[in-house]
């Protein structure tokens, strides 16, 4: 296996230092739903393999009143102890866990939070201090001022991690960062993007930037179609309420799979510092005007056909005459040397037939000539379940005739890499905000390019009043429009040979 390892050229500055000891990690919205399946999970995985900083103190600060016992246990909830040695490691890490219970628009609690940091501190040199927002958006703004007035470390790094959503559209984002401006420097801001974290995505610029096969054939010169597929089977399932605010096209669209587009479309990066991989991926955001309303279809999910799944309007909590989408398939356009004319069709659904996220590159046809109506090659990046990357070729059919078939050149994760573990988004977007690294996670001016792309058609659908969401059954592949629409972009269905990529085959060790 090489051994290349790459590295990142970053200027220094307090934004890409480590933080290797003496810091504190806070996690606000301790008592939520995100911290308990996500975020301690993820720092208990990179505390048992020895990834935090030497002395790491843990506290969680949220309104519910609780003691550290029950805090603990909504700690423990979601990790998994498989082994007696994991069982003693967890024992460990909650020691080092402590919990406060506050308001969010209250100086004097966050004065108790930097009071109890201080006792943590005393002795140590310096003490940089981890903000984790595990927050509903409404009190971002308040608690990021309260943090900043009442709880900024004195001598130390400061840095403050965000989650999505990042506002509803532009002006609400603009108003959000505005808000953050004066009290935190861009370089302190970590906004999170957990599909940032998948490894597969990781995994696109090695696999664009590091083939020459590939980056010689990766423009519309070779490239008909690319499709960024989310799919669920799942619906909102008691958050529709939540859901209903949103709609698919903020929840995923906006941020999760424009994201996976910028990373399949961006110009090779003059280095792998975060601020070179991020100013190749606002020039894709630059070169692509605002979707229009023609290039859209949206959906909502209804019963299954069998009558046992609900209906999204059925859910208690969202408003009977709801026309949020629960689906949507788009098509954005590029308007650059590389790609101009190609469309990149984006589909995201939930209550669909499966769980999926993948990439589809549709090659164009093969000269005509010797071959007649031969398939069309197509790359798929499986991002998630079953991490893979495979390459539909054609081929002889061994025997005596000249029949050809499709194949694929095979890159599956759990057969090449059966040894090692895949890490969890979390557990690596964590680790990388403790080391500074920003490259995988959403710059302002990103941020801000992204908004324009999607507001008008968010604008668009909120305000006209008539556009109702096509139904689709629970559990079916989407409005029944979807493959003519998908086709009326170029992308071809036609398999002659019946083909289907076998994923069972593979030993199932990850």
């Amino acid at each position: 296996m090489s051994n290349t390892i790459i590295h990142r050229d970053e200027h220094e500055n307090a934004g890409t230092v480590e933080l290797k000891d003496n810091t504190v990690i806070v996690v606000l919205g301790a008592s939520g739903d995100l911290a308990k399946k996500k975020t301690f999970p993820a720092l208990f995985g990179l505390y048992r393999n020895k990834f935090l900083p030497k002395d790491i103190r843990i506290i969680g600060y949220a309104r519910t009143k609780m003691d550290r016992t029950e805090f603990l246990k909504r700690v423990r909830s979601y990790i998994k102890t498989p082994t007696k040695e994991v069982e003693e490691q967890l024992d460990d890490f909650c020691s080092i866990c402590s919990y406060l219970s506050g308001q969010y628009d209250q100086d004097e609690p966050f004065q108790e939070l930097d009071k109890h940091i201080g006792e943590i501190e005393k002795g140590r040199a310096h003490g940089n201090r981890v903000f984790y927002m595990a927050l509903p958006p409404s009190v971002f703004i308040t608690v990021s001022r309260h943090l900043k007035k009442n709880c900024y470390p004195t001598k130390g790094i400061a840095r403050i991690i965000i989650e999505k959503p990042f506002g509803k559209d532009l002006q609400s984002s603009r108003e959000l960062q505005k808000a953050l401006e004066p009290d935190w420097k861009e370089e302190e801001i970590f906004r999170i993007d957990h599909y940032l974290g998948k490894e597969m995505v990781k995994n696109l610029l090695i696999i664009r930037f590091g083939n020459e096969f590939l980056g010689a054939n990766w423009n519309r010169n070779h490239i008909d179609t690319v499709q960024i597929t989310f799919k669920e089977p799942f619906g909102t399932e008691g958050r529709g309420g939540y859901f209903d605010e949103f709609g698919i096209i903020r929840d995923v669209m906006q941020n999760h799979l424009l994201q996976i587009l910028t990373l399949l479309a961006m110009e090779r990066p003059i280095s792998f510092s975060a601020e070179d991989i991020r100013d190749e991926k606002v020039r894709v955001l630059r070169a692509m005007p605002a979707i229009e309303p023609r290039n859209v279809i949206i959906g909502q999910y209804g019963r299954s056909l069998d009558g046992t799944k609900p209906a999204y309007k059925e859910d208690d909590t969202v408003p009977k005459d709801s026309r949020c989408p629960t689906f949507c398939a788009l098509v954005a356009f590029i308007k650059n040397e590389r790609w101009d004319g190609v469309p990149f069709i984006m589909k995201a659904g939930k209550a669909l037939n499966e769980q999926k996220t993948e990439v589809r590159i549709q090659f164009k046809d093969v000269t005509s000539g010797i071959f007649k109506d031969i398939p069309r090659n197509e790359l798929v990046i499986r991002i998630q379940p079953n991490e893979s990357v495979y390459l539909k070729m054609n081929s002889k059919l061994p025997g005596l005739s000249m029949q050809t078939v499709v194949t694929e050149l095979d890159l599956t994760y759990r057969r090449r890499f059966s040894d090692l573990k895949i890490p969890e988004a979390y557990e690596s977007l964590i680790l990388d905000a403790l080391k500074g690294d920003h490259s995988n996670f959403v710059r302002d001016d990103e941020l801000d390019a992204s908004w324009r792309i999607f507001s008008p058609l968010l604008h668009y659908l909120d305000q006209k009043k008539d556009i109702v969401p096509m139904e689709y059954p629970y559990g079916s592949r989407g409005p029944a429009v979807l493959d003519d629409f998908t086709a009326s972009y170029g992308y071809k269905f036609s398999d002659a040979a019946g083909y289907s990529w076998n994923e069972q085959s593979t030993p199932n060790k990850l």
